[in-house]
């Protein structure tokens, strides 16, 4: 008999970024520690296709697959707490739904009907969900639907799942409602009106929450939960609330305390084992109880916001509690930098430098300015993707004495005029003028020079690591670069493209043209990530004796 998959679908009211995502991780984590099996999708109503053109400062970072796919944010969260490796298929857009309903309508697919968004594109959505639950067939398939109840863009997406609940058994569907209870400081009190309102709102679109999730500032008492439950119409069991936390890996354990996974098993009648939470307590534990703190600055121009390097700031907490450290993150805006040196002094409050991924020209002066800083007064440093090519621009001025040393990218829109080219357009980006989805992208296997600290750290020959970029180090300087002392202990397969640098003279100076961000797990930092928090412990004791 073939296994069938049941449904959980999450949605969300009241305002945006109140945590589904972390609610939807934690519904995968409670099913996992019983032995069940997960997926999960993603549901964006917005009409970008993916989100590779995104600004970060609108919707947070860029995550990355392995197969290439440039997909929202919270699948970091669902990797991170969940260790799923996923497909760019599993985050579904209202503009990949519609493209797809236009190209049957051109190729004569309906034969003649009218396309309307019913039956149409809530044919497709379904298709699309049902097509990700065959991947693996898991136990359970999560799907989380973006925006806020009421929302006009997200109602083709409600109507599919209200017509799949309609279409499946009873106890193979599960609607998880996560709602935002505030409490007005004038009053001190938490109020349940916007929840009420919020699935209303449902309601009135045929949709009835089998469970609701109350996101507020603190544990809501007993008093309000029944309040909920009364007009919300729903058991005072099914409802729960979750607390702002110190982790978020603290969030799925905390829930089920409350009944909340027990509860979940229940209502789609899932055969399980009983929930083992050893191994992620004693993890989260590193993250709750650290021994001491290192104070790491992250040079950038996206700082507005937290979710713009979210995957950066858990890498170095990941590598942090390896060591029972916390990690206590500054973001500096390098445009400040840029406009006067002398602020550069602050450096030396700090165990590390890290410079993210980034585009554009503009910052980049405070950055290269930074990496300089800490080469030069031996600060541990680390660069991701964009802040590898500016560890290239910043040896070749300081070192090479290439004072115009600067990037193809600069040059371009007459930013920058310099005869040293160090970093170059990769020669497959030539001829390309769309910006979506055409970078180098995805995971790409690494060579790991043997003799290298990078090789010591990562313990291998071979990594595949994940890519999104378009530059790379100009073959013509490699040579002068590496007579000077720079190392490039990781390569492409072919060899032609600088993957890793390193400086061994360094305490630690390491950068790449990859993104370990998104392949760091909390109980598995990447190793880049691992050497340059050690590093920045050392850094730490010698200038705190």
């Amino acid at each position: 008999m073939t296994k069938k998959t049941k449904f959980v679908f999450i949605v969300g009211g009241v305002m945006s970024g109140i945590g589904k995502g972390i609610v939807t991780s934690s519904i995968g984590k409670n099913i996992q520690v019983r032995n069940g099996t997960i997926d999960l999708i993603k549901i964006d109503p917005y009409l970008n296709i993916d989100a590779g053109t995104m600004n970060p400062i609108q919707h947070g970072e860029v995550f990355v697959t392995d197969d290439g796919g440039e997909i929202d944010v919270d699948f970091g969260h669902y990797a991170r707490i969940l260790g799923l490796n996923m497909k760019k298929t599993q985050n579904i857009t209202t503009g990949q739904v519609y493209r797809e309903v236009i190209r049957k309508e051109r190729a004569g697919d309906y034969l003649g009907q009218t396309v309307q968004v019913i039956p149409h594109i809530t044919d497709e959505i379904k298709r699309r969900i049902r097509a990700v639950s065959e991947f693996n067939k898991p136990d359970v398939l999560l799907i989380e639907i973006g925006g806020t109840v009421g929302d006009i863009e997200s109602l083709p997406f409600l109507e599919a799942i209200r017509q799949m609940i309609m279409e499946e058994k009873e106890e193979d569907t599960l609607l998880v409602h996560t709602t935002y209870v505030p409490v007005p400081a004038h009053l001190g009190e938490p109020k349940t009106k916007p929840t009420q309102h919020s699935v209303k709102e449902l309601r009135s679109i045929g949709l009835n929450p089998h469970i609701i999730v109350c996101r507020s500032h603190d544990v809501l008492d007993e008093k309000t939960q029944e309040k909920v439950a009364l007009f919300c119409n729903v058991p005072k069991k099914a409802v729960f609330t979750l607390p702002d936390l110190n982790t978020v890996y603290s969030a799925p354990y905390l829930l089920d305390q409350q009944g909340f996974g027990e509860l979940i098993i229940e209502k789609l009648g899932l055969k399980t084992t009983k929930a083992d939470w050893k191994v992620w307590n004693e993890l989260t534990d590193k993250y709750e109880h650290p021994v001491g703190k290192v104070k790491i600055a992250m040079g950038g121009k996206y700082t507005q916001i937290i979710d713009s390097y979210i995957s950066v700031n858990e890498a170095l907490r990941h590598a942090g509690a390896y060591f029972k450290y916390d990690v206590d993150i500054e973001w500096i805006d390098t445009e400040e930098i840029e406009a006067d040196k002398s602020k550069l002094k602050i450096m030396k409050k700090f165990d590390g430098l890290l410079v993210p991924g980034g585009f554009g020209h503009r910052g980049t002066e405070g950055k290269i300015a930074m990496i300089c800083y800490a080469r030069e007064n031996n600060i541990p440093f680390i660069g991701l993707c964009f802040g590898f090519q500016l560890a290239i621009v910043e040896f070749s001025r300081n070192v090479l004495g290439l004072k115009d040393a600067s990037s193809l990218e600069f040059t371009k829109n007459g930013d920058v005029k310099s005869k040293n080219l160090v970093i170059d357009l990769l020669p497959e980006q030539k001829e390309v003028t769309d910006l979506g989805g055409t970078m180098r992208l995805g995971g790409l296997k690494v060579i790991v020079k043997k003799g290298t600290r990078t090789h010591e750290l990562f313990g291998k020959d071979e990594i595949i690591e994940r890519h999104r970029h378009r530059f790379e180090v100009n073959p013509d300087y490699i040579k002068r670069i590496e007579k000077h002392g720079l190392v490039f202990a990781g390569t492409s397969e072919d060899g032609r493209r600088m993957e890793i640098l390193e400086l061994p003279s360094h305490l630690y100076f390491h950068a790449s043209q990859f993104h370990p961000e998104f392949t760091s797990l909390p109980w598995k930092p990447n190793p880049l990530f691992r050497g340059f928090i050690e590093s920045a412990i050392k850094r730490h004791k010698e200038r705190t004796k």
